[in-house]
Parts: structure tokens; C-alpha cells; sequence
């Protein structure tokens, strides 16, 4: 039972919760529950379980029978900016001089708060490419988008740039990264960016089931919340690995926590779940710095950084630019409500686009990128397309940045391998590069010896996923030659790595036991990774 559920002692008080079983139970089994006060809500049955209201004295009953095998909350979820141009950073615009790839017969699953209609979504014939849309937010089944996001990354992803353009009076053009995709909206946040553990299963959980009739191959997750348990036992992290083991690529947010200091980590072991499963692209946030040139781009200092809570993987996967971007704007949602100052308008006119900032906008950079690779070879799997992004990332940056946010807080980060893992984004590199790994691409998992005081990365060991990753070892196709990482054992005397190192250095630095402990105490809904901050300079 997750230790958040521990305070729950008084018998009379009803919970929600997330029951997952080792076995599905039949009907009789059921009934039993609802005779003892049990309401039965959702069957996940991609991950054997079932969301149900309960009294509280019902937990100890749950924890003891031998059919359950973990039980949680049904955990609030919650969302995961002048203008910058990401193409020249990426190399996309180079890709798209060389290959006619514009995402055509691939579905995108964008699991948000919604996708508003935009003339940038339609064809060229006219009718949306918002192919389908289902809304799991309980208690409203509309599936436009009231909070303001799902729409920006869903043009972020996919968008034409058909209204934009100095002919619509804009000084560029704000297309996405696979401007002809098919988009399933599945909307799991409300007004307010906010949902919950088991909308989100659901919305994974449907996406599944749909696969085959929309080609999803590509899920994108802007959104996440803390970690609170092993993601062997997180019941979002075992619905993106069912996905990722039905043959869709899982694109997930890292987070947006890289300036929390709270808990003396410096941003470290602030990544969110599900970015914290080892299958998943998990996606950091950069900023180009308003040049054409991706040699001065930095880092975001608010990008969440690795390793990951309890298992101490090396998180983010990749990063790519999330800074002040442009996309679609959904009029009348509470973003565009409340801050119209980041509505983008031609002189006059009023603006069909938007500016928003953090690891929400470079995950779709990602996921669209993705989009292309399986068009011009539908036939890689997931782990083929995790391994090749990592491999093919470009890993030019200098040793460290630091940056102002839009209130002029100064911060500093230098480059690491939990800072931007295995590199920037490369689409060109990523659409030229033919290789194809043999096995599966798990995150490798950092470990610390106390002895030397080391930083170690080693093999993810995993019973569901066995083998050895493509990522790390002997003959990773990602890590082996890097003249980035260099051998196994990382720099002694590094800053980040060393003995003198103020986050892994010693036990008695306030951010150690945190970044090597159990569990996050911090309780916070399952939200949409982008909001007010205007990014930063």
C-alpha cells in the first residue's frame, strides 16, 4: 500500500483509490467489495486494476489479501515565453529541405486538457485532422479545451502554420513539427490543468485501444505529478509501459521543478511521473537564445533534472526547445484569459496564436519528430526510435549557463548527464541515421558509491522488461565512444560527480538524503507542465 495512504485512520472517512490486482477479480469477488461499502468506478485492464471509493478501514483488508498488489490514491495530476524559433536548433528546417516528411497516416494520441478547433489543424481540403476526441474529466464530456494547453502543444506537434506568415500579417510562419499528423484528443485535465492518476490511465488505457484504428504510434504526456513510489509499482508508469509494449512511442515531460532548491537538491531528482519510467522519452527544455545557432543555447533552469526519485534512473532522455514558443492559441481558456499578454496578434488584428514556455512545449517537438521517423520507416518499433534519438542527439554544449527568469532571479546550471542526458534534439540526424538497435532502450539507472563517492550508471535491471539495453553497457549504441560521457565511471573531480560535489559529495549535504532517499513528501496534483511563467532570459 503506498505510504500516502497511511494517515487515512478514521473508519468513517470514504477515499478514493487505485486497486491493482495480480489477477483481475471475477464478479463474485467484486460484489463481495461493494456488500462491505466499496463503490466500484473504472476497470483499467491495461493494468489490472480498478478505481474504487472506499471507507477507510477497507485498506487494511485490501493490503491483505493476497490478490492485491498494490494500492494508491487516485492522485491529482496536473499540467507539466520574447518569441523563440526552435527549427534552426533542431535542425528541422534542414530536415525538411531533405525529406518529404510531414507525419501523413500517423496518429498522435495528445493526452491534455483538449484540442480546440484551429484553422491550422484542418487539411488542406478542409476538414480537421482532429480525428477523434473522447473527454475523461469526470463529470464533463466536452472535449475542447478550457484550460488553453492541449491546443498549443497539439499545434506544436502538428500545426500548418496556415494562419500565420507575413501574407496573415505575422513576421514567421509558427508551423509544427509534422504539419499533416492525425491528432486523437484525449482530454484527462480541466479549466484549471488539473486532473487525476486514474483519467490519465483511462485516456492511455483507450489509446490502446484505438491503435489500430487511427495508426496511433505516437503518445504525447505534457503533463505529470511527484513521485511517490517505485515506478515498478506507480500505476501511470505501468499504464505508459503497456502502451510502449503495445508498439506506441510514450513522449513524456520532464518537469518544470529544475529552479527548486527546497530541499537543498538544486533542481536535482525533480523529475515527475510517469517522465520517471525507464521506457518512456522522457524530455527536457532549452532555450535558443533568439539566434539561428543552437551553438549558445542553454539550458532552461526550470527543467526538471534527473536522477529520478527511489529508483535513481538518468532522466531527462533528451532536450529540446521549450522556451517562449509560439502555437495555437485557444480563445477564452483560462490561460488565454488570464495572461492575454501572451497572445500573438498580427498589427490590428486579432491573434489565432500563443507563447507559452517549459518542458510541456519541447516534449512535442519530440513527439512530432517521431511522427516523421515512422513515417519514412513505419516499421521501427519503440525502442528502435528511443535508442536512435538518443544516439543521433547533438552534444555541443559548453560546461555551464546561467540564465534570469522574467522577474529577474538569476540562476546557474552547468551540463550534466541529468541535465540534458543524452543531448539535444537532432531531427535531421535522427530522419539520416539508419541504424537499428537490437533490443530494449531502459533509461539507464545511476548508482552511488559511498566508498569513493562516485556517481556509477549502470544497466536498468528490470523482471517485465529483461535483456540488456541498447542505451548502456558493453555495445550501447548511445553512451559506448561518446566523447561526451567517455567510460563507465564518470569524472572523479567533477563538480557534479566528485567528491566535492555539494549534491552527491557527502551525506551531510542537506539535498543528499532527498536525491537518495525513498520518497517524495510533496503532494501535488497531476497538472499540465506549462502555465504563467513566462519563461526567462
Amino acid at each position: 500500500m503506498a505510504f500516502d495512504l497511511r494517515n487515512h485512520t478514521d473508519a468513517n472517512n470514504m477515499i478514493t483509490v487505485i486497486v491493482q490486482f495480480r489477477q483481475m477479480p471475477q464478479t463474485a469477488e467484486f460484489s463481495g467489495m461493494r456488500g462491505r461499502g466499496a463503490i466500484l468506478g473504472n476497470r483499467l485492464q491495461s493494468i489490472r486494476a480498478v478505481t474504487m471509493r472506499i471507507p477507510a478501514n477497507m485498506l487494511a483488508e485490501l493490503e491483505s489479501n493476497p490478490n492485491v498488489a498494490y494500492v494508491t490514491p487516485d492522485r491529482p495530476v496536473s499540467l507539466t515565453a520574447s518569441n523563440e524559433d526552435y527549427t534552426p536548433a533542431v535542425e528541422a528546417d534542414i530536415a525538411a529541405s531533405q525529406f518529404a516528411q510531414d507525419g501523413t497516416g500517423v496518429g498522435v494520441a495528445i493526452i491534455d486538457s483538449g484540442v480546440a478547433d484551429h484553422p491550422d489543424l484542418h487539411d488542406a481540403a478542409g476538414p480537421s485532422r482532429v480525428v477523434y476526441s473522447e473527454s475523461f474529466v469526470a463529470g464533463d464530456t466536452t472535449t475542447t479545451d478550457k484550460y488553453g494547453h492541449g491546443t498549443h502543444v497539439a499545434g506544436l506537434i502538428g500545426g500548418t502554420g496556415a494562419s500565420s506568415g507575413p501574407a496573415n500579417g505575422y513576421p514567421a510562419k509558427y508551423a509544427g513539427m509534422a504539419p499533416n499528423v492525425n491528432i486523437i484528443n484525449l482530454r484527462v485535465l480541466d479549466q484549471n490543468g488539473s486532473g487525476t492518476d486514474s483519467q490519465v490511465i483511462a485516456a492511455i488505457q483507450q489509446a490502446i485501444a484505438l491503435k489500430n484504428t487511427y495508426n496511433i504510434r505516437v503518445i504525447n504526456m505534457s503533463l505529470g505529478r511527484p513521485v511517490f513510489e517505485s515506478y515498478t509499482l506507480d500505476p501511470v508508469c505501468q499504464a505508459v509501459e503497456s502502451a510502449w509494449r503495445a508498439g506506441i512511442v510514450v513522449v513524456v515531460a520532464a518537469g518544470n521543478d529544475g529552479r527548486d532548491n527546497s530541499m537543498g537538491t538544486h533542481g536535482f531528482a525533480t523529475i515527475g511521473v510517469p517522465a520517471n519510467d525507464p521506457a518512456v522519452i522522457t524530455v527536457g527544455a532549452t532555450r535558443t537564445m533568439g539566434t539561428d545557432t543552437r551553438v549558445d543555447d542553454a539550458i532552461a533552469s526550470y527543467s526538471s533534472k534527473g536522477p529520478t526519485l527511489i529508483d535513481h534512473l538518468v532522466k531527462p532522455d533528451l532536450v529540446a526547445p521549450g522556451n517562449r514558443l509560439v502555437s495555437l492559441r485557444a480563445s477564452g481558456s483560462t490561460l488565454d484569459t488570464e495572461y492575454p499578454g501572451f497572445e500573438v496578434s498580427p498589427p490590428g488584428g486579432t491573434g489565432k496564436y500563443y507563447r507559452l514556455s517549459g518542458t510541456s512545449m519541447a516534449t512535442p517537438l519530440v513527439s512530432g519528430t517521431v511522427a516523421l521517423m515512422l513515417q519514412k520507416d513505419p516499421s521501427l518499433n519503440p525502442d528502435q526510435v528511443k535508442a536512435r534519438l538518443m544516439r543521433t542527439a547533438w552534444k555541443g554544449f559548453n560546461q555551464y549557463t546561467s540564465s534570469r527568469d522574467n522577474i529577474g532571479n538569476a540562476y546557474s546550471n552547468q551540463y550534466d548527464i541529468f541535465t540534458y542526458g543524452a543531448g539535444y534534439l537532432d531531427v535531421d540526424a535522427a530522419l539520416s541515421d539508419n541504424n537499428l538497435a537490437s533490443g530494449i532502450a531502459l533509461s539507464p539507472t545511476a548508482v552511488y558509491d559511498s566508498v569513493n563517492r562516485n556517481v556509477y550508471i549502470v544497466n536498468t535491471n528490470s523482471v517485465v522488461w529483461g535483456g540488456s539495453s541498447v542505451v548502456w553497457g558493453g555495445n550501447s549504441v548511445v553512451w559506448g565512444n561518446s566523447v561526451v560521457w567517455g567510460g563507465n565511471a564518470l569524472i572523479a573531480n567533477s563538480v557534479v560527480w566528485g567528491g566535492t560535489s555539494v549534491v552527491w559529495g557527502a551525506n551531510s549535504v542537506s539535498g543528499f538524503s532527498v536525491v537518495w532517499g525513498a520518497n517524495s513528501t510533496i503532494v501535488s496534483p497531476m497538472a499540465a507542465f506549462s502555465d504563467g511563467d513566462d519563461g526567462e532570459d
